[in-house]
């Protein structure tokens, strides 16, 4: 839709909300004198409920979420009230002379005393209710798009060729040309080859817990179960082959434990040795 088609419609809409309000104007002003409000105040009556229903309108095209749908129930809300004494005011004649009784809005007096507090509760409802709204609009922030949000941000983390943007063109550098005597230039065998540390990269860190699935279901060992597993499978090893990475493997165990398993071993292997050749 254009902007002439925009405004075509806001126009009629403002012509239709400004002829409903004048046909409601003489019932709500009927009714406000009825309970009791001077000349100027039930002039100003009307004001009061369709304006705030006008001003809820307005709040619910503006805000979003939890805040527009208070906006809707004020606007609902007001809406039912207006139409109410509309109606009270079509269905009792009497309130369109001069000579109404004051404060009777119906003959049965519980729907009077309704009708009375409706009436009179809603100038009060207007206060409460539009300076919420008011500070709802003035409070409130729209939303960041998406598609802005990372417009924004594009140039830090994107590169050249994915933000379809043709590299730049740096000028080659020119060749200045030395007049100067040439220097005698020591072959490249000749120099010293400096060692360059290789870049060592840090590994990273795990994060997150380990899945059941991935963890064993093989209970934790004792030292004394590693000790004597470890007894028979290096029985017939030589002593050589005692090594901390040798009973690791074989035990699949921790470094630390499998140290602590090799110097057992070697302890005992000695010992017997020693047995033996006192014996």
């Amino acid at each position: 839709m254009n902007r002439t088609a925009k405004c075509s419609l806001v126009l009629a809409l403002v012509v239709v909300v400004s002829m409903a309000f004048r046909v409601s104007w003489n019932a709500l002003r009927d009714v406000a004198k009825t309970i009791g409000a001077d000349d100027a105040a039930a002039n100003l009556y009307p004001f009061v409920v369709d304006g705030l229903m006008a001003l809820a309108l307005v709040a619910a095209l503006v805000l979003t979420g939890d805040a527009r749908r208070f906006a809707l129930r004020v606007l609902a809300a007001y809406t039912l009230a207006s139409l109410v004494l509309n109606y009270v005011h079509g269905l009792v004649p009497a309130l369109h002379s001069e000579t109404v009784d004051w404060g009777r809005l119906a003959d049965w007096d519980p729907a009077n005393w309704a009708l009375v507090l409706l009436a009179t509760s809603l100038p009060v409802g207007s206060i409460y209710f539009g300076s919420d709204l008011v500070a709802k609009v003035l409070h409130h922030r729209p939303p960041i798009e998406p598609d802005k949000q990372e417009s924004t941000h594009t140039p830090a983390y994107r590169s050249t060729p994915e933000q379809d943007e043709p590299p730049a063109e740096q000028p080659e550098p020119q060749e200045e040309v030395d007049s100067s005597p040439a220097v005698p230039v020591e072959s490249i065998e000749a120099r010293p080859q400096l060692a360059v540390a290789a870049e060592v990269t840090r590994p990273r860190r795990a994060t997150g817990r380990v899945p059941a699935a991935a963890r064993s279901t093989r209970p934790p060992r004792t030292e004394v179960e590693l000790l004597a597993e470890a007894r028979s499978l290096t029985e017939s090893w030589p002593i050589e082959k005692l090594t901390g990475e040798g009973i690791r493997k074989a035990l699949r165990t921790s470094p630390a434990k499998a140290r602590i398993v090799r110097e057992t071993l070697k302890a005992e292997r000695e010992r017997d040795a020693a047995a033996a050749v006192a014996g």
